[in-house]
């Protein structure tokens, strides 16, 4: 009998959800200053091109966001915000904020904005990774141009992945912020809520940043207490996905509550309550009779909502 690691499963959930198609080989050990004119030296090379919240894609309803150097070039890609991402299938792949018009873009590409390229699969799905890793570490820079420690403006290192202070010579990486989405159920209901931006009908998991010093799942327990006054039990992991708003990752969790009485925080959430099994299979299939629905199919919350149907428990 084959060898089974916890009885996992064979494809693991987070495979399934949006901006997890990620195949780029980052090198992370063995990047250099380099590395970025080295990649712009290859003419196979591609680079992807983001600005104003948006992405660019070329081509029909399944496009592409990687650009060739030479159809790039006139999309004013810009030096010194040029990051390098890795090698996809041997080919170098970058990232750069464009300094073209987006409203003067020609009739074959157009801007998107980061959520619908995913929401409706306008590239393919390691592209929608490869987007997440660029928009995150893109983003990252514009927020960190100047040391902590002194204020002193930082240099770009390593490609985009590091910047240096000149000054007290303080080295800043990357940053991801982590957050606990979690589908709180109690015997054969779920607790679902919205906020005042959502969508119209639009019903989701609850979610909060994790704090320092703190673990997963008191993060669930913790979050779910503030926005519900809910005690929450056991919790089990899930899946996790990629979030590039702006650079987090969204660990998500299955938590049951020890009670169905609950109180929302009207500060953070507009409405939420206890959802059938029944009812929630007519929000994912977007035939709810009252117009209900949970978030896009790539979103973890999606995912989290349809494994809870699922499991029949």
């Amino acid at each position: 009998m084959p060898f089974r690691l916890f009885d996992a499963p064979d494809m693991e959930p987070s495979h399934f959800v949006g901006f997890a198609g990620n195949r780029i080989n980052r090198h992370s050990e063995k990047r250099n200053d380099d590395v970025v004119a080295t990649a712009l030296a290859n003419a196979n090379a591609r680079i992807l091109l983001t600005g104003q919240g948006q992405v660019l894609v070329m081509g029909g309803d399944t496009g592409s966001a990687l650009f060739s150097l030479p159809d790039a070039t006139a999309l004013l890609p810009a030096p010194d915000k040029t990051i390098y991402l890795g090698t996809q299938d041997d080919v170098p792949i970058l990232a750069s904020i464009s300094g073209f018009d987006f409203a003067a873009l020609p009739d074959s590409i157009k801007a998107f904005d980061y959520r619908s390229v995913y929401t409706q699969g306008l590239v393919p799905p390691d592209q929608l990774g490869a987007m997440a890793q660029a928009v995150s570490l893109l983003t990252w820079h514009e927020n960190h141009k100047f040391c902590g420690r002194c204020g002193t403006e930082t240099v770009m290192r390593d490609g985009g992945y590091r910047r240096t202070c000149p000054n007290c010579e303080a080295q800043h990486f990357p940053r991801t912020d982590p957050v606990a989405i979690m589908m709180v159920v109690h015997e054969d209901k779920c607790l679902l809520a919205r906020g005042a931006h959502f969508g119209p009908g639009m019903y989701s998991c609850l979610a909060g940043f994790i704090e320092p010093g703190e673990t997963i799942e008191n993060a669930v327990r913790r979050e779910t207490f503030e926005e519900t006054n809910l005690p929450v039990g056991r919790v089990l992991y899930h899946a996790s996905q990629p979030w590039p708003f702006p650079y987090s990752l969204m660990i998500g969790c299955h938590a049951e509550a020890l009670s169905d009485e609950f109180t929302l925080d009207k500060a953070e959430l507009e409405d939420g309550r206890w959802f059938s099994r029944e009812e929630v299979v007519a929000m994912l299939d977007r035939s709810h009779p009252d117009g209900l629905m949970t978030p896009p199919p790539g979103a973890i919350a999606a995912h989290l909502i349809r494994s809870w149907v699922q499991s029949g428990v």
